[in-house]
């Protein structure tokens, strides 16, 4: 595991602290002609060497260095302006998957080790459920009180803003939960509180307050419920 954190620090520093904009925007323009490419590749292996610390770990370091060379290019050459938070994601991701690739081949270990893994499995479900499935029940529960907005179109929220919120607020209180800091839950019910106060307020409108606070109430009590429940079956795992 320590490898992999090394790894991933390393990876932190080459993509993001020790990479200039410039550089980004050069490689963008002239994509496998731009110089700042090879440099950028030849500081993440640097990086990796270093920071692994070991000798026999140099030809791995070159192997994340020409991998991470590989997914650049095919990102650079893909991407248009509109796919760039796409190409983002999985851009990171790859390099990610790259990286637990090489700890688990350099350790000599196995990626079965996680689907034995009971208590994997547990969170995996945890987790996954309190995303778009409960925003999907929550959404198919309430939309008989959804209000019916006279200014929808001059509505200057985000597209799927109050969705997004939803599943990071469940997630939060689901990581509260399970690492047993029950109090903070009470902090971010009411950060959200005072938040849409203002919103709710200005609408002047008692169905839509009485609408929000229904979803966040469903919200907070699954993600609570879904929290207890995969601690209980934690607990109970030898």
């Amino acid at each position: 595991m320590i490898l992999f954190i090394k790894l991933f620090l390393a990876h932190l520093l080459g993509d993001f602290i020790w990479q200039p904009n410039s550089w980004v925007t050069d490689k963008e323009a002239k994509k496998h002609k731009s110089i700042y490419l090879y440099i950028h590749v030849l500081l993440h292996g640097v990086l990796a060497a270093i920071l692994a610390g070991e000798i026999s770990f140099i030809p791995y370091a070159v192997l994340i260095a020409v991998t991470h060379g590989i997914i650049d290019l095919i990102k650079l050459n893909f991407q248009k302006k509109k796919t760039k938070r796409t190409w983002f994601v999985v851009d990171q991701a790859a390099h990610i998957l790259i990286l637990i690739g090489v700890v688990l081949i350099y350790e000599n270990k196995t990626i079965i080790n996680f689907w034995q893994d009971n208590a994997f499995w547990i969170l995996l479900t945890g987790i996954l459920l309190i995303t778009k499935p409960t925003s999907i029940f929550i959404k198919t529960i309430i939309s008989i009180w959804a209000p019916e907005s006279k200014n929808s179109h001059q509505d200057n929220s985000l597209i799927a803003a109050g969705n997004y919120i939803g599943i990071l607020e469940r997630l939060f209180v689901f990581g509260f939960i399970i690492t047993g800091h029950f109090e903070a839950i009470g902090f971010l019910l009411a950060a959200k509180s005072i938040f849409r106060f203002g919103d709710l307020k200005e609408a002047k409108d008692r169905k839509l307050t009485e609408y929000v606070m229904i979803g966040t109430l469903i919200s907070f009590g699954i993600a609570i419920l879904a929290g207890l429940l995969v601690q209980a079956l934690l607990l109970q795992l030898p």
